[in-house]
C-alpha cells in the first residue's frame, strides 16, 4: 500500500460554498485546488443539474459567483489585460461577469468602482452589496474617474507608511484596516445607479433581506471599533433607517429568519465570557428589546477542524424553518428549528459540514462536507438519506494507507474526554514505534472522526499519531469550554492523561520517541507542555501564544480575548497573565523545541514566537525557527501551496531527527 506523501496535497480538490439557483432546479458551488508552478490556488465554479456535475469556468479565478437569475451566474474575476493594469494601478473597482448556467462565453455584465460582493437580490434589477472603502475617501465610488485616479495616486504614494488611528489597526488575513469599513450598497443594473445606504463610518457585520426592509448588524465608529454592534433596519420602499437599539446586553453575531420572522444569534457572555455559544433571539422592533428563543448551550456553527477545507459557505439557512450547522460532541451535523423552538437533527453521519443550501420546502440539503477518512465532496440530503454527488478526490486516497482512528474514552478531572490513535503503515503488533501527539486550536474547535493530511501523512512515514478534545474544546456546551483562568491546568492534565492512557493501551509505542505539535492554542499547550514536563524527545510549536502580556497588546483581538481567557488585566492583573505564559517556564525547558510561525500573522504575532525562542536560545537550549513570509494565522489550512509543503517538511524533518534515533 503507498504511502500518504506531503506533496499529496497539492493533488486534493476542495470544495465549499455550494448555492442553489433561485428556481432551485441547478445549483452551483466552487472547487479549488493547488497550483504548485504559480504557488497559488485555481478556483472554479461547478454546476448540479439532475444531480449530474459539470465545470462552469475555466479561467482559474472564479471564488465569488451569484445567482443572477434561473439561468445566469455573476461573478467576479480579473481577466482582460486592461482590468490587470487598472488593479496594478491601485483601482479599487470590481468587475462582475456573467455566464449561463448551461455554458458559452463569460460576458463582462458590469463594473463598480469599489471593492465589493453581492449579498442578495433585492428585486429583478437591484442587488444589495457589500463595499470596502477607505473613511477618508468615502465617497470615492461616485466620484469622476479623473478624480478617482486622483485619489488611487494618493494612496499609492503613503503605501511606504501605516498611520494609525483606530485599534484594532489589523486584522489576521485582512492586514491593516486602520481606517477600514464594509458599508451596504444598493445597485441597480438598469440605471447603473449606485448608492450606499449606512454612514461613511459604519462597519458591516451581517445583513438580511427581509419583508421589504433590510435588516444589519455593525456601528460606526472613529477610534474603537465597538465590540457590541447594533441592530439596524433600513425600509427599501421609504429609503429609512432605524437603529433598534437595545444596548450592551448582547453580542450580536448574526440575522436570519423563521418563516419570515426575524431572528438574531448572538451571546450575552454572561456565564461563560468568550466561551459561551450563541444563542438564537427575537426582537420587539419597537422597543428593541431581544428575548431568548432558542438557547441549547451548544455551538451553532462548524468547528470540526481540518487542513482540508479551503473556503466556506452558508452556516444559517432561513427559510420555513431555520437551518444550520452545530458542532455536538466531535461532529458537526446539520439542524433545522420551527417557530415553536423545536429542533430536529437532519443528519447523524459523525463528520463535518462546511457548506449547505436549502430548498425553499425544505426537501433537499446540498452540502460540501467531509464523511468518514474521505476527502470532502459535494452531498445531496433527501428523505433523510445522503447522496454522494462528487467523486474528485476519489482517486487521491486509492491504493494509499488511510489510517482509521480508534476511539479512546477517559476520566480526567471530572470530565470524559474523547480522544483517537492511528496506527502506523503497515502496522506490526510485535514492533516498537514511534509516536505523535497533535493539539489542537481554538482552544474552542474539535478533532473528529474526520480525515486530516498531516496525521494521515505521519502515520504514513511510520508514526502512531493521537490527539484528544481536552476542556475548552467545543461541542460540549459552555461549562466544558470555560477555561478562563485555567489555561494549562485542567487542559493540560487532561492531555497528559489521555497520553498515559493510550501508552497503556498501546504498549507498542517507545515511550522516549514521542514528539508532540500543535498550533494556535495547540501551539500554547506544545509550549506549556514543554516547559512542565520533560517525557517528550522533541516539540514543534506553531502560531503560538507565549506571553499574555505582551499579546494582549499586538493580537488582533488581544485586547478582548486576552483578558476574558486569563481573566487578567493589563493595569491591574498582569499577574494572572503572567502566571499563564509558557514564557514564564522557560528555564525549565529542556525539550528541543521548533518554531513555525508566519509574519503577517496577526492573530498570534510572530514576536511571540520570537519572544520564547530567545529565551531558549540564550540559555543554549536546542530551538530552530521557520518563518514564513507573506503568511498568517491560516498556514496550515489555506498557505501557500509550497509553503504548505515547506511547513509540513520542517516539521516531518524535525521529528525525524529526534524520534528516529
Amino acid at each position: 500500500m503507498k504511502k500518504i506523501e506531503i506533496t499529496d496535497i497539492l493533488k486534493y480538490r476542495f470544495l465549499s460554498g455550494v448555492r442553489y439557483s433561485p428556481n432551485e432546479k441547478a445549483a452551483a458551488f466552487i472547487l479549488k485546488y493547488a497550483d504548485e508552478k504559480k504557488n497559488n490556488y485555481r478556483s472554479f465554479i461547478y454546476v448540479v443539474e439532475n444531480r449530474k456535475v459539470r465545470q462552469l469556468t475555466a479561467l482559474g479565478q472564479e471564488a465569488n459567483f451569484f445567482f443572477e437569475d434561473d439561468e445566469n451566474i455573476l461573478f467576479t474575476a480579473v481577466r482582460s489585460d486592461e482590468e490587470k493594469e487598472s488593479a496594478k494601478g491601485g483601482s479599487m473597482e470590481t468587475v462582475f461577469y456573467r455566464i449561463n448556467i448551461h455554458g458559452g462565453e463569460a460576458v463582462k455584465a458590469f463594473t463598480l468602482p469599489l471593492s465589493c460582493s453581492i449579498l442578495d437580490r433585492i428585486d429583478k434589477t437591484r442587488l444589495l452589496i457589500s463595499g470596502n472603502f477607505d473613511i477618508d475617501y468615502p465617497d470615492y465610488y461616485k466620484m469622476p474617474d479623473k478624480k478617482r485616479k486622483e485619489v488611487e495616486a494618493k494612496i499609492k504614494e503613503e503605501k511606504d507608511y501605516q498611520v494609525l488611528t483606530e485599534t484594532p489597526f489589523y486584522y489576521n488575513g485582512a492586514g491593516y484596516v486602520n481606517k477600514k469599513r464594509s458599508g451596504l450598497f444598493i445597485y441597480d443594473m438598469k440605471s447603473k445607479k449606485l448608492e450606499r445606504i449606512t454612514d461613511d463610518k459604519f462597519d458591516l457585520y451581517d445583513s438580511l433581506i427581509l419583508n421589504g426592509k433590510i435588516y444589519y448588524i455593525g456601528g460606526s465608529f472613529t477610534v474603537v471599533r465597538p465590540r457590541y454592534p447594533q441592530l439596524y433596519r433600513f425600509d427599501i420602499k421609504t429609503g429609512k433607517t432605524a437603529c433598534l437599539n437595545f444596548g450592551e446586553d448582547v453580542r450580536l453575531d448574526g440575522v436570519t429568519s423563521i418563516d419570515n420572522k426575524l431572528i438574531i444569534s448572538g451571546c450575552d457572555e454572561k456565564k461563560h465570557g468568550l466561551n459561551q455559544d450563541d444563542a438564537f433571539y427575537t426582537i420587539d422592533e419597537s422597543t428593541g428589546k431581544l428575548k431568548k428563543f432558542f438557547d441549547p448551550d451548544i455551538s451553532l456553527y462548524n468547528s470540526v477542524g481540518t487542513d482540508c477545507a479551503l473556503g466556506g459557505g452558508r452556516q444559517h439557512v432561513p427559510g420555513k424553518k431555520l437551518y444550520y450547522i452545530s458542532t455536538r460532541r466531535n461532529a458537526s451535523e446539520l439542524f433545522s428549528l420551527d417557530h415553536s423552538a423545536k429542533e430536529e437533527a437532519l443528519t447523524n453521519f459523525g463528520g463535518a459540514i462546511n457548506s449547505f443550501d436549502v430548498t425553499k420546502n425544505g426537501k433537499e440539503i446540498l452540502f460540501t462536507g467531509f464523511i468518514g477518512q474521505e476527502l470532502g465532496e459535494l452531498y445531496l440530503l433527501k428523505n433523510g438519506k445522503v447522496t454522494k454527488l462528487t467523486h474528485f478526490n476519489d482517486s487521491m486516497l486509492k491504493g494509499r494507507y488511510v489510517g482509521v482512528p480508534e476511539k479512546i474514552t477517559i476520566d480526567s478531572e471530572g470530565f470524559d474526554i474523547d480522544g483517537w490513535v492511528i496506527k502506523p503503515i503497515d502496522y506490526n503488533p510485535k514492533k516498537k514505534y514511534p509516536a505523535i501527539l497533535e493539539v489542537h486550536g481554538g482552544p474552542k474547535t474539535v478533532y473528529g472522526e474526520t480525515f486530516h493530511h498531516e496525521m494521515q501523512m505521519f502515520a504514513s512515514e511510520g508514526y502512531f499519531v493521537f490527539f484528544c478534545n481536552p476542556v475548552g474544546s467545543d461541542g460540549r456546551g459552555g461549562k466544558f469550554a470555560d477555561i478562563r483562568g485555567h489555561y494549562g491546568d485542567h487542559d493540560y492534565k487532561n492531555i497528559m492523561d489521555f497520553t498515559d492512557a493510550v501508552l497503556k493501551k498501546y504498549p507498542q509505542i517507545d515511550q522516549k520517541r514521542i514528539g508532540v505539535t500543535g498550533g494556535s492554542y495547540g501551539g500554547f499547550m506544545t509550549n506549556w507542555i514543554v516547559g512542565h514536563t520533560n517525557r517528550f524527545a522533541c516539540a514543534a510549536t506553531q502560531r503560538s501564544i507565549s506571553n499574555w502580556i505582551s499579546f494582549h497588546g499586538v493580537s488582533d483581538i488581544g485586547p478582548t480575548f486576552a483578558k476574558d481567557q486569563t481573566q487578567g488585566d493589563i493595569e491591574g492583573k498582569i499577574k494572572k497573565f503572567w502566571e499563564q505564559s509558557p514564557l514564564k517556564y522557560a528555564s525549565e525547558v529542556k525539550t528541543p523545541l521548533l518554531f513555525i510561525h508566519s509574519d503577517e500573522d496577526y492573530r498570534c504575532p510572530l514576536s511571540q514566537a520570537m519572544q520564547f525562542y530567545n529565551a531558549l536560545a540564550n540559555k543554549g537550549q536546542i530551538v530552530r525557527m521557520c518563518i514564513f513570509h507573506g503568511e498568517n494565522h491560516e498556514l496550515s489550512r489555506s498557505g501557500k501551496p509550497k509553503h504548505r509543503i515547506r511547513r509540513l517538511t520542517e516539521i516531518n524533518n524535525w521529528m525525524k531527527e529526534y524520534l528516529e534515533r
